[in-house]
């Protein structure tokens, strides 16, 4: 299997065009729990529903209790558990919807959790503003002169330098999440170069 794969998590469902973009042209879509019902509203059908299935109406149960895959494992999140399912099943790469907007403390670890994913699986979480991804160092990222770019790390201790934004990062050691936000791409690419750790980067996408 070449293509990505959808997952959809039960937050706030994507309503812009670039997040119903990938919804409206995924041929496969893994529903974290809850958002299957979300699914179905809209008007498309899931590929598997996974997680813990608590919040699973029962007549999307009995309809779809063929690809219902249940996990109750307490460690982990629904959106873990439908990436370790895509793993499984041999996916090559992720696009996540509907991991931000409602409760903040889901949003806040579902973010942070795309470094943990990054290691086993390309992934990108797009937003109804941007999109997140994680990103290695040394790595082009494509962009446009313009676009605003926020730079979020893991680890703290870790220096971190830029090529391609506005403002220049050199050796910079990122101690709080707002220090490198609003940052802007000057060119049709950026790199961000730093030792070990890890790097979130959100690219603004206008709605």
């Amino acid at each position: 299997m070449s293509e990505p794969v959808t997952i959809l998590a039960n937050g706030r469902f994507p309503e812009s065009g670039l997040a119903l973009g990938y919804l409206d042209n995924s041929d496969r879509i893994v529903c974290c729990d809850g958002s299957a019902g979300k699914l179905l509203e809209y008007g498309l059908t899931p590929w598997a529903i996974v997680g813990d299935l608590d919040s699973v109406p029962e007549d999307v149960k009995q309809k779809f209790e063929d690809r219902l895959f249940h996990s109750d494992d307490q460690d982990t999140n629904d959106l873990t558990k439908a990436v370790r399912f895509c793993i499984n099943k041999g996916i090559n790469e992720i696009v996540i919807l509907g991991a931000t907007g409602l409760r903040e403390d889901h949003t806040l670890g579902n973010i942070s959790l795309l470094a943990d994913y990054a290691d086993s699986i390309p992934v990108k979480m797009v937003t109804d503003y941007g999109v997140f991804i994680p990103v290695k160092s040394g790595e082009h990222i494509s962009s446009w002169p313009g676009q605003q770019v926020s730079i979020f790390t893991i680890d703290k201790d870790m220096k971190i330098n830029s090529v391609g934004l506005k403002f220049h990062l050199a050796e910079m050691e990122l101690q709080n999440w707002w220090m490198a936000t609003l940052n802007e791409c000057t060119g049709d690419s950026f790199s961000l170069s730093f030792d070990n750790g890890r790097v979130l980067v959100f690219l603004e996408i206008p709605t």
